[in-house]
């Protein structure tokens, strides 16, 4: 096997756990660990374990103004992002909200119009208002009277802040990612963010009864921390060093795909004829914006 087709492997294994994870994280809360307080155990395991594996890589130093740049990036990329999603996760249904999800490129373009001044071309504007109005549609209408969604309409909106965040996220480290080695800006970048989610999910912490935990609940959490927090960084690490970024891009698509097929197999959510109408306005706007792109990369 060659090392793209390695490349196509990891960074799908990396979408099935982002996939499957909708529905993993789901079943953890908000009964046995509640939202910020999952993303407390979530950063600190990442941040233990990016820490040792820094211990093997070679030391480079990080300019001051940077550490300024690596904080930020930790705000919107761990902080808001990560509170928000599970917060929302927690309130609303696995399959709207990898849907939602699906519009962090939309956010990306915007972002990076404004804070990058790149050019906004017509069809890309028809993208994102139709990407946008699928959003809208999705969460304001989306609600689900099962009992896994006890507000639909704020953990859509939660879960879209989540995927706005992420976006900005991506514009702001484009230059740090290329400037330091992925091990030394990643242990930082978490280090960062567990001070700044800590006051967040300290009180939830305290709250967990570990000796009433279930085991396949305390190994859910344990997949969290291991699989979709590292390993799938690592794993669409190798993917970009080998593979153009838009083809790695492209999978993100598939996560609303392997969510749902995953949440219907073990009954945590149901379709509806909204949540299939407003996906398909969201895919419709992504590629609209995504298509355009490829074209002004050629």
């Amino acid at each position: 096997m060659n090392q793209r087709s390695i490349a196509i492997l990891l960074v799908s294994i990396a979408t099935l756990i982002y996939g499957v994870t909708f529905t993993i994280a789901k079943d953890v809360m908000p009964l046995y660990v509640k939202p910020f307080g999952f993303i407390l155990i979530r950063v600190f395991g990442a941040t233990a374990i990016f820490w040792f594996i820094g211990l093997f890589v070679k030391k480079e130093k990080i300019e001051k103004a940077d550490y300024k740049k690596i904080l930020l990036a930790a705000v919107f990329g761990i902080a808001l992002n990560m509170l928000a999603f599970f917060k929302g996760l927690s309130m609303t249904t696995p399959i709207s909200a990898s849907v939602m999800m699906v519009t962090s490129p939309i956010m990306v373009l915007l972002f990076s119009s404004f804070i990058l001044k790149e050019r906004i071309v017509k069809r890309k504007i028809i993208g994102v208002v139709m990407g946008l109005l699928g959003t809208i549609i999705l969460i304001t209408y989306g609600n689900n009277s099962d009992d896994t969604a006890s507000n639909s309409t704020l953990g859509n909106f939660l879960v879209f802040v989540n995927a706005a965040s992420y976006g900005l996220y991506l514009v702001l480290v484009k230059n740090l990612i290329s400037k330091y080695s992925p091990i030394t800006f990643i242990k930082w970048f978490y280090l960062f963010g567990l001070i700044l989610v800590l006051p967040f999910g300290w009180t939830e912490i305290s709250e967990i009864s570990w000796g009433t935990m279930p085991i396949s609940i305390l190994l859910k959490v344990g997949f969290v921390v291991v699989f979709t927090t590292c390993l799938t960084y690592l794993f669409n690490l190798y993917g970009l060093s080998k593979l153009k970024p838009t083809t790695v891009s492209v999978f993100i698509y598939l996560q609303p795909v392997i969510a749902t097929i995953f949440a219907l197999s073990v009954g945590s959510d149901t379709l509806s004829t909204t949540k299939l109408f407003a996906t398909g306005i969201i895919f419709l706007g992504v590629y609209l914006v995504t298509k355009q792109a490829e074209n002004s990369t050629k």
